[in-house]
């Protein structure tokens, strides 16, 4: 059901845009802001919606490497702090909390980030997250330390080593048992699906994100390019790289997640036995998995008034329902991986591996994102003319850092949930639309073909053209429709708040401050190409009436 609108994305969207990324850097050899206002100086706004996108994205997303370190450091003890539940501080027994809910969400929720009832209780910042933080910083200052010559050393390693740790994880969750489970259920149609909005956003967004769309990253790594270079076959392979991967890292988690999800589910089955054993002083061996429905109704045929008295006690055990309790996110990342983790032979290597495979992956994001951001500063003569590159990295970096500090606090998370969700989705929809518009109707895309000609040497054929000239724009258009026509009939909007006296995630509203912040993270971008258009105006209007008065 995602897989089929993941790939219309890819040929609509994901390609053509990231083409025409690519070849505009590649022509105007200048970042995202430079690039634009040569197309056009009234859409100087464009790259810097993008910048304050990619500035958005770095303030939040490093947190993730912050977690990652934290996650890695604490894997190689024995046994790993998230297996198995703390004791309580009279020894007499496990720490409530984590007795409601399981070991692996207790270590997230509340040795990792101490995480608050609610938004309101923002609380403090937690020292240790805001040490991995800073740590996470600092490696990326060092990666971009001397530009794009040192960035793309470190690439080689962020972008490899991942896939050697893919194909380990692929070897090993093949042999899992119960991964069969898992396979079979991401490659069961749901073609219901397809009706539904949010699957095509979902499928969109994952193509932006994936391939960096939007961002300004792709315009200001391209700047660097040979003006000859075949940009048209890198944007080819690059795409079918990127989708390929990102399809073999679901089979990776999948044959995970059926392992996991089959494993609960036998847990669950081995509980409910053991119950109606002890209870109706059963043989051992009488009950099996197999026969546990027929005996259950022979148990409440034969005993109504014992079985309705353990009926609360007895789990409806379900293998489709553990598959179907799909997360994403954070919570995929460190929990689930975390629990299937612990339930394998070896779990220290094979959580070693795991983050820092993630924290490879976080750290190439963030060269992307720092990339969108230090490219247009450095391009600027007054910037660049008085500070050293080291110097603007380094502020960078550093305002960063401390504004990230945030998603440290104990309502960190939900302040995390806010950027994520809000600060880049709805303003990506909106710079890549005016992007292909751009190209097409006030650059020209006769004037485009010919700059590619001049390039690679060939024109685009009609594939190319027919996309950016009316597909993708389209697309866009229907796509940024149905995601306001979600907001406006979802209501109030909502997050997941952690209730540490249940266990378990509760639905409650945003208050009145979190809303006005949402509404300034899409504003404050995407009113950027409006307010760029009107200032290069007034600016074109007051020069004329300077030169008239001359006159």
């Amino acid at each position: 059901g995602f897989l089929i609108p993941y790939l219309i994305m890819l040929i609509a969207e994901g390609m053509p845009l990231l083409y025409l990324e690519l070849a505009v850097g590649q022509r105007m050899r200048q970042g995202s802001i430079g690039a634009w206002k040569i197309i056009s100086p009234y859409l100087c706004g464009v790259g810097v919606a993008s910048v304050v996108v990619s500035f958005f994205l770095s303030m939040y997303y490093n947190v993730i490497n912050a977690w990652a370190f934290w996650y890695l450091f604490h894997s190689f003890q024995d046994p790993l702090p998230w297996a198995t539940c703390p004791l309580n501080s009279n020894r007499t027994g496990y720490e409530e909390e984590c007795e409601k809910t399981s070991s692996t969400q207790y270590f997230w929720y509340r040795q990792t980030l101490n995480i608050s009832p609610s938004l309101e209780a923002s609380g403090s910042v937690q020292w240790e997250q805001a040490l991995c933080l800073t740590l996470a910083w600092l490696v990326v200052y060092l990666c971009i330390l001397r530009g794009t010559a040192s960035t793309g050393k470190v690439v080689y390693v962020t972008a490899s080593l991942p896939y050697c740790v893919l194909i380990i994880y692929l070897i090993r969750g093949l042999t899992l048992h119960g991964a069969v489970n898992g396979l079979v259920y991401m490659f069961t149609p749901k073609l219901e699906q397809l009706l539904n909005p949010k699957a095509w956003i979902s499928a969109a967004t994952q193509i932006f994100f994936s391939l960096g769309l939007g961002f300004g990253s792709l315009i200001a790594f391209a700047s660097y390019n040979e003006p000859s270079n075949n940009c048209q076959r890198h944007a080819i392979i690059v795409s079918l790289i990127n989708s390929t991967t990102s399809i073999f890292a679901s089979i990776v988690t999948f044959s995970i997640y059926g392992f996991k999800a089959t494993f609960n589910y036998e847990s669950c089955i081995n509980k409910v036995i053991l119950l109606l054993l002890n209870a109706f002083d059963l043989e051992e061996g009488s009950l099996t998995a197999d026969n546990l429905n027929e005996m259950k109704d022979y148990l409440m045929a034969t005993y109504p008034q014992e079985y309705a008295q353990l009926a609360p006690q007895i789990k409806n055990c379900s293998l489709e329902a553990e598959l179907d309790t799909a997360v994403q996110g954070t919570g995929l990342a460190f929990i689930v991986y975390s629990e299937a983790i612990k339930n394998m032979e070896v779990p220290q290597l094979y959580s070693v591996l795991y983050f820092f495979m993630l924290l490879m992956l976080g750290i190439g994001s963030m060269l992307g994102n720092t990339a969108a951001i230090l490219t247009p500063l450095t391009d600027s003569r007054a910037i660049a003319s008085r500070f050293p590159k080291e110097v603007i990295s380094g502020v960078v970096c550093f305002v960063n850092c401390i504004i990230g500090l945030i998603f440290t606090m104990e309502a960190g998370n939900y302040w995390f949930d806010i950027f994520n969700d809000y600060a880049a989705t709805l303003s990506l929809l909106l710079i890549v639309l005016v992007e292909t518009i751009a190209v097409c109707y006030i650059y020209g895309i006769r004037r485009f073909e010919k700059d590619l000609y001049t390039m690679i040497g060939r024109k685009p054929n009609w594939y190319w053209k027919i996309m950016w000239a009316f597909v993708s724009p389209l697309l866009i258009i229907s796509l940024f429709i149905f995601y306001i026509t979600d907001y406006i009939l979802t209501g109030t909007l909502q997050y997941q708040a952690w209730d540490a006296t249940q266990g378990q995630l509760v639905t409650k509203d945003y208050p009145g401050y979190a809303l006005a912040v949402i509404g300034l993270l899409v504003a404050s971008s995407t009113m950027c190409i409006p307010l760029g258009a009107l200032v290069t105006f007034v600016r074109k209007r007051l020069k004329r009436e300077r030169v008239a008065t001359v006159a």
